[in-house]
């Protein structure tokens, strides 16, 4: 099966098209320094063709949720090194995903500090989770015009220390309603000046923040994580098709990695006009590889890796609750169940103690 055929990703070989997506597990020290545990998790799932790790904070600016991990002290540095030389160790690559969760956040987890968005426009409809519990959103600050070019300057930054923690590469996560994706969608982003208004300035924030990360990795070596058709966490835009149709045109000037691109994950009934076939609808537009995600089987990869749409396919809770999979997939073996109740926090317990065949 193709899946499970070598392919060239970057300036590397992997053994197969299966990526591990990533996953935030929360289960990071108070300070964001993760532990043995995780060396454990990722080396585990090392013979997938490529992990992408769990969202990393770029800056204490960027925490949303409590017990991420970090990437902008030397302690954070020093303890994602573990992980990759582990991951290395066992024949592995590894991806960091860069985070910002900008208003996906809460103040009660940022020491008493609100969120910072493109616009002071809160999240409705939704809650968060605190130290003390589930709390409506808050309106948050907007970032100012020098703001925004020291947040590009945190990218830059957290990827330095990446390379320097021994990662293969970086993926932004501009998808799923945090930092980036706010400044895409008109939804979020009310801004006047160079960052808001027309589809080009919208999009210049993730422009400029890819451009520093080409900087840092060179080519190659910089992926980008997209979810056109979803509109979690406020997620709304008028015309997402036009949208991503200009960032990912642009994105296709730069010398990256991949296109790592989310199906729709939520009924779309209220947003008739948006696209509901993310490959067919953008995966044209980019000449490089393109990871498909979003709750595929392994009937379903194959699928689409065969009819060429997608050349990777990364998998969430399958590649979570099964440290082999690939050595399932090849064997057509059962699966184990993903324990929902462990996804977030918690010890070994549905970490690091599901089985291997």
């Amino acid at each position: 099966m193709k899946l499970l055929t070598p392919f060239e990703l970057a300036a590397f070989s992997i053994p197969n098209r299966v990526v591990m997506a990533p996953m935030t597990r929360s289960r990071a020290t108070p300070d964001g320094v993760v532990g043995d545990m995780t060396v454990t998790y990722y080396q585990q799932r090392a013979s997938m063709g490529l992990l992408i790790s769990e969202a990393i904070n770029i800056s204490a600016q960027a925490i949303g949720s409590p017990l991420t991990p970090g990437l902008y002290t030397a302690a954070h540095v020093a303890a994602w090194r573990t992980v990759t030389d582990a991951v290395h160790a066992a024949g592995g690559r590894i991806f960091a995903q860069l985070w910002h969760t900008g208003r996906v956040g809460h103040s009660l987890v940022r020491g008493g500090e609100v969120p910072v968005a493109p616009s002071a426009v809160r999240i409705e409809g939704q809650q968060h989770f605190t130290p003390s519990g589930m709390q409506e959103y808050e309106v948050p600050r907007a970032l100012t015009t020098e703001e925004v070019a020291a947040v590009v300057e945190d990218y830059r930054q957290a990827a330095e220390k990446a390379h320097a923690a021994g990662f293969d590469g970086v993926e932004l996560h501009a998808a799923f309603g945090y930092l980036p994706n706010q400044f895409l969608v008109a939804g979020a982003n009310h801004r006047t000046d160079a960052y808001g208004g027309s589809i080009a300035n919208r999009c210049r924030f993730v422009l400029d923040v890819m451009r520093a990360l080409v900087e840092v990795w060179g080519p190659a070596r910089v992926g980008i994580k997209l979810s056109p058709s979803i509109p979690f966490n406020g997620m709304v835009d008028s015309d997402p098709q036009a949208l991503y149709t200009y960032l990912i045109q642009e994105l296709n000037t730069l010398p990256l990695a991949y296109l790592h691109l989310m199906r729709p994950l939520f009924p779309l009934d209220a947003f008739p006009h948006w696209p509901t076939d993310i490959l067919a609808t953008f995966g044209g537009l980019f000449d490089k590889p393109i990871i498909a995600n979003g709750g595929y089987t392994r009937e379903a990869a194959e699928q689409e890796i065969d009819s060429g749409r997608a050349q990777l396919v990364s998998f969430g809770a399958l590649a979570l609750a099964n440290p082999d999979l690939p050595a399932r997939f090849a064997r057509q073996a059962a699966f184990n169940e993903p324990d929902r109740a462990t996804f977030y926090g918690g010890g070994s317990q549905g970490y690091i103690d599901y089985p291997a065949l």
